[in-house]
Protein backbone atom coordinates (compact mmCIF):
# COMPACT_ATOMS: atom_id res chain seq x y z
CA UNK A 1 0.00 0.00 0.00
CA UNK A 2 1.76 3.29 -0.89
CA UNK A 3 1.07 5.96 1.91
CA UNK A 4 3.53 8.88 0.78
CA UNK A 5 4.12 10.30 -2.54
CA UNK A 6 7.22 12.51 -3.19
CA UNK A 7 7.86 14.26 -6.13
CA UNK A 8 11.16 15.62 -7.86
CA UNK A 9 10.65 19.38 -8.81
CA UNK A 10 12.79 20.29 -11.94
CA UNK A 11 11.13 18.51 -14.53
CA UNK A 12 8.83 16.54 -12.83
CA UNK A 13 6.55 19.59 -11.38
CA UNK A 14 8.20 22.65 -13.55
CA UNK A 15 9.40 23.44 -17.23
CA UNK A 16 13.20 24.42 -16.72
CA UNK A 17 12.54 26.73 -19.53
CA UNK A 18 12.25 30.21 -17.66
CA UNK A 19 15.27 28.83 -15.67
CA UNK A 20 17.71 28.30 -18.57
CA UNK A 21 16.79 31.11 -20.87
CA UNK A 22 17.49 33.44 -17.85
CA UNK A 23 20.50 32.04 -17.52
CA UNK A 24 21.23 32.58 -21.17
CA UNK A 25 19.98 36.25 -21.26
CA UNK A 26 22.61 36.80 -18.33
CA UNK A 27 25.51 35.66 -19.86
CA UNK A 28 24.68 37.16 -22.90
CA UNK A 29 24.19 34.09 -25.32
CA UNK A 30 21.37 33.05 -27.55
CA UNK A 31 18.70 30.53 -25.89
CA UNK A 32 19.03 28.09 -28.24
CA UNK A 33 22.95 27.71 -28.29
CA UNK A 34 22.68 27.10 -23.87
CA UNK A 35 19.62 24.85 -24.46
CA UNK A 36 21.57 23.22 -27.12
CA UNK A 37 24.72 22.79 -24.43
CA UNK A 38 22.29 21.58 -21.41
CA UNK A 39 21.12 18.79 -24.17
CA UNK A 40 24.95 18.40 -24.31
CA UNK A 41 25.74 17.76 -21.04
CA UNK A 42 22.54 15.51 -20.56
CA UNK A 43 23.63 13.16 -23.07
CA UNK A 44 27.08 12.61 -21.69
CA UNK A 45 25.65 12.44 -18.23
CA UNK A 46 27.13 15.40 -16.62
CA UNK A 47 25.79 17.72 -14.63
CA UNK A 48 23.29 20.37 -16.13
CA UNK A 49 25.74 23.51 -14.68
CA UNK A 50 28.57 21.60 -16.79
CA UNK A 51 26.20 23.17 -19.82
CA UNK A 52 27.08 26.96 -17.91
CA UNK A 53 30.93 26.39 -17.97
CA UNK A 54 30.70 24.87 -21.50
CA UNK A 55 29.05 28.75 -22.00
CA UNK A 56 31.67 30.85 -20.32
CA UNK A 57 34.79 28.81 -19.41
CA UNK A 58 35.86 29.83 -16.00
CA UNK A 59 32.81 31.08 -14.17
CA UNK A 60 31.92 30.65 -10.76
CA UNK A 61 28.14 29.32 -11.07
CA UNK A 62 27.12 30.58 -7.34
CA UNK A 63 28.69 34.14 -7.50
CA UNK A 64 26.79 34.25 -10.63
CA UNK A 65 24.03 32.88 -9.48
CA UNK A 66 24.30 35.70 -6.19
CA UNK A 67 25.00 38.67 -8.75
CA UNK A 68 21.97 37.84 -10.56
CA UNK A 69 19.80 38.02 -7.23
CA UNK A 70 21.44 41.18 -6.26
CA UNK A 71 20.86 42.78 -9.72
CA UNK A 72 16.71 41.07 -9.74
CA UNK A 73 17.22 38.67 -11.89
CA UNK A 74 17.22 35.87 -9.79
CA UNK A 75 15.13 32.82 -9.55
CA UNK A 76 11.19 33.48 -10.32
CA UNK A 77 8.34 30.75 -10.53
CA UNK A 78 4.58 31.09 -11.30
CA UNK A 79 1.89 29.03 -12.38
CA UNK A 80 2.66 28.87 -15.44
CA UNK A 81 6.19 26.85 -14.71
CA UNK A 82 3.89 24.22 -13.56
CA UNK A 83 3.10 21.30 -16.47
CA UNK A 84 -0.61 21.34 -16.83
CA UNK A 85 -1.09 17.92 -14.76
CA UNK A 86 0.62 19.14 -11.61
CA UNK A 87 -2.53 20.36 -9.80
CA UNK A 88 -5.28 17.99 -11.11
CA UNK A 89 -2.83 14.77 -10.12
CA UNK A 90 -1.74 16.69 -6.32
CA UNK A 91 -5.04 17.21 -5.62
CA UNK A 92 -6.57 13.56 -6.91
CA UNK A 93 -3.59 11.82 -4.57
CA UNK A 94 -4.95 13.44 -1.40
CA UNK A 95 -8.20 13.04 -1.96
CA UNK A 96 -6.91 9.20 -1.83
CA UNK A 97 -5.45 9.83 1.61
CA UNK A 98 -1.99 10.08 0.66
CA UNK A 99 0.48 12.14 1.69
CA UNK A 100 2.27 14.44 -0.74
CA UNK A 101 5.49 15.79 -0.45
CA UNK A 102 8.15 18.06 -2.92
CA UNK A 103 11.55 17.48 -2.55
CA UNK A 104 14.21 18.44 -5.22
CA UNK A 105 17.40 19.63 -5.93
CA UNK A 106 16.56 23.54 -5.48
CA UNK A 107 17.68 26.45 -3.47
CA UNK A 108 15.62 27.67 -0.87
CA UNK A 109 15.12 30.68 -2.73
CA UNK A 110 13.34 28.19 -4.78
CA UNK A 111 11.69 26.65 -2.05
CA UNK A 112 10.11 29.58 -0.90
CA UNK A 113 8.82 30.43 -4.47
CA UNK A 114 6.89 27.09 -4.49
CA UNK A 115 5.55 26.85 -1.13
CA UNK A 116 3.88 30.62 -2.42
CA UNK A 117 2.13 28.56 -5.40
CA UNK A 118 -0.11 27.04 -2.74
CA UNK A 119 0.39 23.54 -4.41
CA UNK A 120 -2.49 20.74 -2.61
CA UNK A 121 1.01 19.23 -0.73
CA UNK A 122 1.67 18.55 2.40
CA UNK A 123 5.14 19.56 2.71
CA UNK A 124 7.50 21.40 0.40
CA UNK A 125 11.36 21.45 0.98
CA UNK A 126 14.35 21.68 -0.95
CA UNK A 127 17.70 20.35 -0.82
CA UNK A 128 18.84 24.26 0.07
CA UNK A 129 16.84 23.70 2.55
CA UNK A 130 18.09 20.71 3.81
CA UNK A 131 22.06 21.26 3.37
CA UNK A 132 22.20 17.67 1.75
CA UNK A 133 21.16 17.47 -2.46
CA UNK A 134 20.39 14.60 -4.19
CA UNK A 135 22.12 11.69 -5.07
CA UNK A 136 23.60 11.62 -1.39
CA UNK A 137 21.79 8.84 0.84
CA UNK A 138 21.47 11.38 2.95
CA UNK A 139 18.92 13.29 1.44
CA UNK A 140 17.19 9.87 0.90
CA UNK A 141 17.16 9.75 4.71
CA UNK A 142 15.60 13.19 5.07
CA UNK A 143 13.00 11.81 2.71
CA UNK A 144 12.13 9.21 4.83
CA UNK A 145 11.72 11.29 7.92
CA UNK A 146 9.49 13.35 6.23
CA UNK A 147 7.26 10.68 4.71
CA UNK A 148 6.22 9.08 8.20
CA UNK A 149 6.10 5.87 5.93
CA UNK A 150 8.07 2.87 5.64
CA UNK A 151 10.27 3.12 2.58
CA UNK A 152 7.75 0.08 1.34
CA UNK A 153 4.94 2.43 0.98
CA UNK A 154 7.02 5.31 0.09
CA UNK A 155 7.07 6.30 -3.64
CA UNK A 156 9.56 8.83 -5.11
CA UNK A 157 8.69 10.18 -8.83
CA UNK A 158 11.13 12.05 -10.75
CA UNK A 159 12.55 12.50 -13.90
CA UNK A 160 17.01 11.39 -13.53
CA UNK A 161 18.49 8.02 -13.41
CA UNK A 162 21.32 9.34 -11.24
CA UNK A 163 19.55 11.23 -8.97
CA UNK A 164 16.32 10.18 -8.27
CA UNK A 165 15.51 6.92 -9.37
CA UNK A 166 18.81 4.52 -8.27
CA UNK A 167 19.51 6.36 -5.20
CA UNK A 168 15.66 6.24 -4.19
CA UNK A 169 15.59 2.11 -5.00
CA UNK A 170 19.29 2.74 -3.15
CA UNK A 171 17.23 3.56 -0.32
CA UNK A 172 14.62 0.82 -0.08
CA UNK A 173 12.01 3.70 -1.51
CA UNK A 174 10.03 2.58 -4.32
CA UNK A 175 10.04 4.55 -7.46
CA UNK A 176 8.50 6.16 -10.63
CA UNK A 177 10.49 7.56 -13.54
CA UNK A 178 8.57 10.32 -15.29
CA UNK A 179 9.52 10.57 -19.08
CA UNK A 180 9.64 14.33 -19.11
CA UNK A 181 12.40 16.50 -20.03
CA UNK A 182 15.81 15.72 -21.29
CA UNK A 183 16.82 13.65 -18.78
CA UNK A 184 13.33 12.05 -18.88
CA UNK A 185 12.87 11.02 -22.27
CA UNK A 186 16.99 10.61 -22.95
CA UNK A 187 17.27 7.75 -20.52
CA UNK A 188 13.78 6.42 -20.27
CA UNK A 189 14.25 3.19 -22.27
CA UNK A 190 17.63 2.38 -20.62
CA UNK A 191 17.53 -0.96 -19.79
CA UNK A 192 19.30 -0.41 -15.87
CA UNK A 193 16.37 2.29 -16.03
CA UNK A 194 13.69 0.12 -16.52
CA UNK A 195 14.85 -2.13 -14.35
CA UNK A 196 14.92 -0.16 -11.40
CA UNK A 197 11.88 1.81 -11.58
CA UNK A 198 8.90 -0.16 -10.19
CA UNK A 199 6.77 2.53 -12.76
CA UNK A 200 7.21 4.36 -15.74
CA UNK A 201 4.69 6.99 -16.77
CA UNK A 202 4.43 9.73 -19.34
CA UNK A 203 1.53 11.99 -16.98
CA UNK A 204 1.60 12.97 -12.92
CA UNK A 205 -2.03 11.97 -13.27
CA UNK A 206 -1.19 8.24 -13.95
CA UNK A 207 0.16 8.51 -10.47
CA UNK A 208 -3.45 8.24 -8.68
CA UNK A 209 -3.85 4.99 -10.96
CA UNK A 210 -1.24 2.66 -9.08
CA UNK A 211 -1.84 4.09 -5.75
CA UNK A 212 -5.54 3.23 -5.82
CA UNK A 213 -5.41 -0.23 -7.42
Amino acid sequence: MIETIVLDVGETLTRDDRYWHSWADWLGIPRHTLSALVGAVVAQGHDNADALRLARPGIDVAAEYHAREAAGRGEFLDETDLYDDVRPALSGLRKLGVRVIVAGNQTSRAGELLRDLDLPVDLVVTSGDWGVAKPHPEFFERVLEVARAAPSETVYVGDHPANDIFPAKAAGLRAAHIRRGPWGHLWADDPELRAAADWRIEHLTQLTTFVAS
